[in-house]
């Protein structure tokens, strides 16, 4: 007597074969994105003279500065985490300019009239800046290991804060894609960008303690997603180095985040055309 084995259901191969071709359209996109950047990567050596300036000149300065509460670790070493995230942000906040420019060359208008989800375009385009905030942190390590920051080499903490890098990029790049999408101009782009870096920045913990703050900068800081890519960058990173949040409530944090914003930007990607 023989068994014939009994057909899946024709939902659950419906749903198995959606998400294979979400994946295989996010990764689509991403490569599209990240052949950009090896075409020409002067972007990414022209993006470390930034951090290499705030480390050698501010550091190097503020370091000679006793009223800056930094617990066991100096303050090159407290800042250098800060300085990290900070050219994550700087990089990743003016990635909507790029999808302005392809609506311009009529790309956004062939990606929208494509088959492919527009959840994967929004998320291929958020892991090609995660693979730039990569790069952006080897180059941020090397210049930590000139300067003998004590820097935590382990392979574990290196691979948690390429991670955190990633997760962080992914955030600001679909924030930057969020307004991309509702400005629809480089010229306002441009300048809503050049707004909201700095205050991001300065309210956060990159250079400063939270502690120092005043209270109503306190709020700010709470909700600013920064403040916790800062915090992982921390507690993983610096030899002595001390977190506020474990590590898990600061990724949790920067996830949550970047579900809200890649659902808000897939849903806003087609207004582009309008």
């Amino acid at each position: 007597m023989t068994f014939v084995k009994p057909a899946e259901p024709p939902v659950v191969l419906a749903e198995s074969t959606a998400l294979v071709a979400f994946f295989r359209e996010t990764a689509a996109i991403a490569q599209v994105e990240l052949r950009k950047l090896l075409r020409d990567p002067t972007e990414l050596f022209t993006r470390a003279v930034q951090p290499l300036l705030w480390l050698v000149i501010f550091g190097q300065v503020f370091s000679k500065v006793r009223g800056i509460p930094t617990g066991q670790v100096s303050y090159l070493a407290f800042m250098t985490p800060g300085i990290l995230a900070q050219s994550v942000l700087f990089a990743a906040i003016f990635y909507g300019i790029a999808v302005i420019w392809e609506r311009d060359l009529g790309i956004v208008h062939k990606l929208l009239v494509s088959p492919a989800h527009r959840s994967s375009l929004v998320v291929g385009k958020a892991i090609s800046a995660g693979f730039r905030g990569v790069v952006q942190s080897f180059i941020i390590y090397l210049i930590a290991f000139a300067m003998r920051v004590p820097i935590k080499w382990n392979l574990l903490d290196i691979v948690g804060v390429l991670f955190a890098v990633a997760l962080g990029s992914a955030v600001f790049s679909t924030f930057s894609l969020v307004i991309a999408c509702i400005v629809k101009s480089r010229e306002r782009f441009m300048g809503i960008g050049q707004v909201l870096t700095m205050p991001l920045f300065f309210a956060s913990s990159a250079i400063y303690p939270l502690a120092m703050m005043p209270s109503w900068l306190q709020v700010f800081a709470v909700l600013n997603p920064l403040t916790y890519l800062v915090d992982a960058l921390r507690g993983i990173m610096i030899e002595g180095g001390q977190s506020l949040h474990r590590l898990s409530i600061d990724l949790g944090v920067l996830g949550l985040i970047f579900v809200i914003l890649s659902v808000i930007a897939a849903k806003l990607y087609p207004t582009l055309l309008r």
